[in-house]
């Protein structure tokens, strides 16, 4: 947003500080523990510390955002015991939206889960591993989307955005991309099958194999 354009007070200043600050940590350009500074920011965002300051709160309430006593905010480290307990409450609503989108799904949808299986074997065949790691999200995210269950939907967006560093970090440890493969392939078959139940099992199976390589 051009700098003239950008709103400098009130609720369109915090929800554009908001999305900035909630880009930049889910992106990686604002590494676990970095302080977050209040002064700094709104002079870099063009807004208010008011609106910087609003935005901290609801970031927190994400739970990317922790504020330190006499210390200020900074970006919420999350330890792998924190990282295993909201992969576990994954399982639970990552299932739920493979057993309805087992039942949901148009024809149209099944060929695109197909087609994003396709490119992930590409992917690990070729050793790129950041790119596995973006479809791997593209068919999680797909997954949700013909379930139509939005809550689910909605909760594990907040769960998710918790776990980036530790996603990216599997994502490139040697023969992960591997192993996790098959793990989704087994969900798109299931889903193309029509078998919700197949479709939970396959998910709860892939996200226990997540919490073992959390744990290692």
């Amino acid at each position: 947003m051009p700098k003239e354009a950008r709103p400098s007070t009130g609720e369109q200043a915090k929800q554009h500080a908001f999305t900035l600050l909630r880009q930049a940590i889910l992106h990686g350009e604002m590494a676990p523990a970095q302080r977050l500074v209040e002064n700094e920011l709104a002079e870099e965002f063009g807004v208010t510390r008011a609106s910087i300051r609003a935005a901290l709160i609801d970031l927190e309430a994400q739970g990317l955002v922790e504020r330190i006593r006499n210390r200020g905010s900074r970006v919420r480290v999350v330890t792998v015991e924190e990282a295993v307990a909201i992969t576990e409450c994954r399982m639970v609503l990552e299932g739920l939206c493979a057993a309805k989108a087992a039942v949901a799904a148009s024809d149209e949808q099944l060929t695109e889960l197909a087609d994003l299986g396709a490119a992930m074997t590409k992917a690990v065949a070729g050793g790129e591993p950041v790119t596995y790691s973006e479809l791997n999200h593209a068919l999680h995210d797909k997954i949700r989307e013909i379930s139509g269950q939005q809550t689910a939907v909605e909760l594990l967006e907040r769960l998710n955005a918790q776990l980036v560093r530790h996603r990216f970090q599997l994502a490139l440890r040697p023969g992960r991309p591997q192993q996790s493969l098959n793990q989704h392939l087994a969900m798109i078959e299931a889903i193309r099958a029509r078998d919700p139940q197949a479709a939970e099992a396959a998910v709860r199976a892939h996200l226990t194999s997540v919490i073992d390589a959390l744990s290692d």
